[in-house]
């Protein structure tokens, strides 16, 4: 897995953490960015903001989003944080990145763009005898996913899915294709 952008910023947890996505939203799709996810969580002690945005649509410039896209759009958001007053008690740390190669899968609208590439997903319960399965991600729709693998295709809902990810598939060194 290579690694992504990240840029940090200090600030507090001022406004509902369920509201961040509203205020966070418009500074990301004002950049030409989709915001792919928003998470909480807590690192040695620390409450951390994580903003996690990706290029717009398909094909609009390929490798992803750059360092310095990463590094504007963290600057904008702290901005924006502040303004609305998004530092006012609790101390946290605001993280922006691309959700790199491999990236995780959690909401349909992830799915619906990752068709085409290597998935890997794991199932609430076993499927075909397996909770892990492996394969091309053929379609998603409002209910559920295909993989298509060696065994054929498989389709799992979502509330079936305990997590899943794109598989990155590295080229052999020297390897023409």
């Amino acid at each position: 897995m290579g690694s992504r952008p990240l840029f940090v910023s200090k600030g507090s947890f001022g406004v509902r953490e369920n509201e961040v996505g509203d205020l966070v939203r418009p500074v990301v799709e004002a950049a030409g960015l989709e915001l792919w996810e928003v998470s909480f969580g807590r690192e040695d002690g620390r409450r951390i903001l994580r903003v996690t945005v990706d290029r717009e649509g398909e094909g609009e410039k390929e490798g992803g989003v750059d360092l310095d896209t990463i590094a504007a759009t963290s600057q904008r958001l702290s901005r924006r944080l502040d303004l609305e007053g998004f530092e006012l008690d609790r101390p946290y740390e605001l993280q922006v990145s691309s959700p790199g190669l491999e990236r995780a899968l959690r909401e349909p609208r992830h799915f619906e763009r990752s068709v085409g590439q290597q998935v890997r997903v794991k199932t609430v319960e076993p499927v075909s005898g397996r909770r892990v399965h492996e394969g091309a991600l053929v379609s998603a729709d409002a209910e559920a996913i295909v993989i298509a693998s060696d065994g054929g295709e498989l389709r799992v809902p979502y509330d079936g899915i305990a997590s899943a990810r794109t598989v990155f598939e590295w080229k052999k060194a020297g390897s023409k294709t």
